[in-house]
């Protein structure tokens, strides 16, 4: 089977959706079919191409048996819902230009949040008369609303309109939760033709190891107690939450040997250290984006993993990817994301919940865990037994049994 997935995000990128994709591909490949990637160029979340790398019509490269194609697109920061969308569409209009020179595939897929990547894979599955198969990651552009990026308005309609003609016309719809699948439904989209695919972890880079020795010298952070937040720092994920639990933290008994910090890029990133340093936050250490081989060394600081986002009713129904890997790497969370998410964290008890935006809450759990070593060390066993059941090799051999169907059918 020959096997074209369209994405806006891929490595050397370090996102979620970059490694889900990679993940699922390079099983696919081991498994022995033949896939082909069409991305833009790596720039995510900065909008600064990646050194190796050039902002021109077409490049190709193989990574681990895929064949990777990027094209031209509008390079710009993960900020500011115009330029977005110029980035989004010019991707679309490329991926459908380039095309041509993807011979002969069984299938098209495509993965949101966004969907004009899923636009370019629709009409290139209906010039290539192939099936089109939708994986969703995120309701957009309901996503927009919940954020605060967009009122409702008649852009937002217009939107929504195209984003159910999408799940109409798609064969298969893959959704990463139970939630999205059930949102869907609600809205006329025949559940039957709706897969559940979790997100998961690669277990064979993230598993437990010792702190990295280096890094815990030059941040100094020997003798302390290591909280931190991994991942994107944007509109959605109500970080100053973490820098209020971080000032609270400074005030208490305990307190004192914490530290916290933050690893990743995105919109909100300048705004939260410009508020950090006018807060004298002593105890928060800002870190930027590092490549993919690197981030495991750098999940080995934390203690406890945080893990956050807005407290709206939208957010009850994802799950953020980054549960998994605290799991495989064995490290406890504070979960501040109520919904189907909570539940996994519950339902295995590898952490504690904490009401989102609520810095008080967070600083309870963070000290509790610090202070409670029996607690901790049943939360990390835990974590480890549970990773398994999110390996993402079993995960990509499910959807490939999925996609399996669609094209003997």
């Amino acid at each position: 089977m020959h096997i074209l997935f369209l994405t806006d995000n891929f490595p050397p990128e370090v996102n979620a959706p970059a490694g889900r994709t990679f993940e699922h591909c390079r099983e696919w490949v081991k498994a022995g079919h033949r896939v082909t990637v069409m991305t833009c160029v790596p720039n995510f979340p900065n909008g600064r191409v990646y050194e190796g790398y050039r902002n021109k019509l077409v490049q190709t490269e193989h990574m681990e048996g895929i064949d990777v194609i990027r094209v031209w697109s509008y390079i710009t920061a993960n900020e500011g819902f115009v330029k977005r969308i110029l980035d989004y569409v010019s991707f679309m209009v490329s991926a459908v230009g380039v095309s041509p020179r993807v011979k002969s595939p069984d299938l098209v897929i495509s993965t949101s949040p966004q969907f004009f990547s899923a636009c370019a894979a629709f009409l290139i599955s209906r010039m290539k008369q192939v099936p089109f198969v939708f994986e969703l990651r995120d309701i957009w552009p309901e996503s927009i609303k919940a954020v605060g990026a967009m009122k409702e308005s008649l852009v937002i309609r217009m939107l929504e309109r195209i984003e159910m003609f999408l799940y109409r016309k798609a064969v298969r719809i893959v959704s990463v939760t139970r939630s999205f699948k059930r949102n869907l439904e609600r809205r006329g989209v025949p559940g039957d033709k709706i897969s559940v695919v979790t997100n998961g972890v690669d277990l064979e880079r993230f598993r437990p190891r010792d702190k990295d020795d280096a890094l815990v010298e030059k941040y100094g952070l020997k003798g302390t107690f290591v909280a931190g937040y991994i991942g994107t720092h944007g509109m959605a994920h109500a970080l100053e939450t973490i820098l209020d639990a971080a000032a609270a933290m400074q005030q208490m008994p305990g307190g004192e040997d914490c530290r916290i910090i933050l690893l990743g890029n995105g919109a909100r990133k300048a705004a939260l250290m410009d508020r950090a340093e006018q807060m004298k936050l002593g105890n928060v250490i800002f870190i930027d984006s590092v490549p993919k081989e690197d981030v495991a060394k750098y999940w080995s600081l934390l203690d406890v993993s945080i893990i956050h986002l807005r407290k709206t009713p939208l957010f009850t129904t994802v799950i953020p990817s980054k549960l998994f890997e605290c799991m495989g790497m064995g490290i406890p969370v504070l979960h501040g994301v109520m919904g189907e998410s909570a539940e996994i964290v519950e339902k295995h008890d590898v952490g504690r919940l904490f009401e989102p935006e609520n810095p008080d809450a967070l600083c309870r759990e963070l000290l509790n865990l610090k202070q409670d070593p029996d607690l901790f060390r049943k939360l990390k066993t835990n974590c480890l037994a549970a990773a398994p059941e999110y390996d993402r090799k079993h995960l990509a051999s499910r959807m490939l049994a999925e996609l399996k169907t669609i094209t003997q059918a």
